[in-house]
């Protein structure tokens, strides 16, 4: 039992009814109980939301129970919820936590739970350490099974004591991303835009934000269905297809889509066409930046483009790389009162708002960016690449046989090549996994998974051609 739960980047995720069970979830409540009493005292508050899953609001509601049978007042979201409105919410009741029974853009077997602290960001590090010591503590027991440890009353009976109590996280949030964006200005656009909320949590955000002026929404996959038919709640292009045919059948401005639980975003372009997330995330920048013309640091993975650090160089603008997950960029977003900051995962957080990803504000801005210039996506993304070149990007995610990964662990940390394929290397950087810098601006990175048998390699070049001879020459360096 005790290596069932395993908290990752951001929170734990399991298979539902192998480890992800009612049991399980009740332990993970318990041990975040038992961290904010031993970090807070008593008095402590939680936001608890839930997303579009199988039985969430149920796991959900088992979570309410146990924190508030352990004297945690218990904020419950009356309905589904994206990540980035109970980490508002968190912010907004100055809460000290927020739990989201959520899989993200996980397969529809799986569900999670994510632990927010209390500025809505993804608990640092040592504060998931804590909680994980808690829930081995639990699991490790001897007098009694884990379940006789935890603390559990009625949910009813909490709710009539005020212990738990149903909240409405919509209204505060949709007020507080109505300051950041001009909300009237899109709703005078003329034209349509499509929405994929890939049956998740975002559905009717955008529906319910803009309704009522000229422009309209198109919102497809919008209903609640747990099974997620015919695609993985991811907002990339293979999960895409309906939203890319749809967009150009309806002579749409563009499609906008949002993962599992709404903290991530996609965008396809008026011809359907699918821009990446690094495509996304510098022109994010240039709208901020370039078009609005405002002033402040950007954060950024180490796995994303170079292109943003480029734009920062053009703008006078710094730059900051880091390690990858937002548990490391919304400490530094804090620290620089950042602009902006974002991941490879189509992950985006901004200045004025919470710490954390949020992709229903990530679409808002891109369609405010079509709004101020009156230029399609397919016309700003060559505007961006007359700035800073052309650059294109991929990644493989290399599976590893046991045997091999020893060998594959040992040769990344002697790498240190001069040049890779008769292209000097000019910087070799280990912060998070083995990065090759190349004279031509071109990077191989090289990460190992911590949870499974793979090396993921990375590449970015001024041609598809180009990153497709990185990869294969990075799979070569490994002796893959």
């Amino acid at each position: 039992m005790a290596g069932v739960i395993r908290f990752g980047t951001d929170g734990w995720r399991a298979v539902i009814a192998e480890d992800y069970t009612f049991d399980n979830v009740r332990i993970c409540a318990q041990a975040t109980a038992n961290y904010l009493h031993k970090s807070t005292g008593a008095g402590a508050s939680v936001v608890v939301g839930y997303d579009t899953r199988f039985a969430s609001e149920d796991f959900a509601a088992a979570t309410a129970e146990v924190l508030g049978s352990n004297g945690v007042h218990v904020y419950l979201t009356e309905a589904t919820a994206p990540t980035p409105v109970v980490s508002h919410a968190v912010v907004n009741l100055k809460a000290h936590g927020g739990v989201v029974i959520t899989a993200s853009h996980n397969p529809a077997r799986w569900n999670g739970y994510k632990y927010k602290g209390p500025d809505g960001s993804s608990a640092p590090t040592h504060v998931i350490a804590q909680i994980e010591e808690e829930v081995a503590s639990l699991l490790s027991a001897t007098d009694g099974t884990p379940a006789d440890k935890v603390r559990r009353r009625n949910l009813q009976e909490l709710l009539e004591e005020g212990m738990v109590e149903w909240h409405d996280a919509t209204s505060a949030y949709m007020s507080g991303i109505s300051t950041l964006v001009d909300i009237d200005g899109i709703r005078r656009m003329q034209g349509t835009v499509v929405v994929d909320s890939m049956f998740g949590a975002g559905s009717g955000y955008f529906t319910h934000l803009l309704n009522g002026g000229n422009l309209a929404i198109d919102e497809i996959n919008a209903e609640r269905n747990p099974a997620f038919p015919g695609i993985r709640p991811e907002p990339i292009a293979p999960n895409l297809e309906r939203l890319c045919q749809r967009v150009p059948e309806t002579g749409a401005l563009m499609g906008i889509a949002t993962d599992g639980d709404a903290d991530r975003v996609g965008i396809v372009d008026e011809n359907g066409n699918f821009l990446n997330q690094h495509q996304v995330f510098a022109l994010l920048c240039y709208y901020l930046i370039g078009i609005r013309g405002e002033r402040g640091e950007i954060i950024r993975s180490i796995t994303t483009s170079e292109m943003i650090s480029l734009l920062g160089r053009h703008y006078d603008v710094p730059v900051h790389v880091t390690q990858v997950g937002f548990k490391y960029i919304a400490p530094l977003m804090q620290q620089y009162d950042a602009l902006i900051g974002g991941e490879e995962s189509g992950g985006y957080a901004f200045q004025g708002h919470v710490p954390e990803r949020d992709g229903i504000l990530a679409g808002l801005f891109f369609l405010d960016m079509v709004r101020q210039t009156g230029k399609p996506p397919s016309v700003l993304l060559q505007e961006l690449y007359d700035l800073v070149g052309p650059h294109y990007y991929d990644r493989i995610d290399q599976e590893l046989e046991p045997t091999d990964r020893d060998r594959v662990e040992a040769t990344l940390e002697d790498l240190s090549p001069t040049e890779v394929g008769n292209v000097p290397v000019t910087d070799t950087n280990r912060m998070d996994g083995v990065m090759l810098a190349l004279q031509d601006g071109s990077w191989i990175l090289y990460r190992l998974s911590g949870t499974e048998p793979l090396v993921r390699i990375y590449a970015e070049g001024n041609s598809a051609e180009r990153v497709r001879e990185l990869l294969a020459q990075g799979r070569s360096l490994l002796g893959l």
